[in-house]
């Protein structure tokens, strides 16, 4: 099943990871880029599901490759 394509969304999903200076081969939690829910409900004022979309643009980094899904504790990894 793929979530879906690349978008502007993704963009903003990755530069976020990139903003909280995980680096390339770090771990990092879902619950760690829900503490980015309120910037992210400025950039994007009508989706009143901002938690779903992060999980659906971290279902699609995964997809290409720049992170990797680590377990279901929502752990993940920055590849690129």
């Amino acid at each position: 099943m793929v979530a879906g394509n690349w978008t502007k969304w993704t963009d903003t999903i990755f530069e976020t990871i990139k903003a909280a200076e995980i680096k390339v081969g770090f771990e990092f939690t879902l619950e760690q880029m829900y503490l980015f829910e309120i910037l992210l409900k400025k950039i994007y004022p009508h989706n009143n599901h901002i938690r779903d979309k992060i999980r659906q643009q971290l279902q699609i980094l995964r997809e290409y490759g720049y992170v990797e899904f680590i377990d279901d504790q929502g752990r993940y990894r920055r590849l690129r």
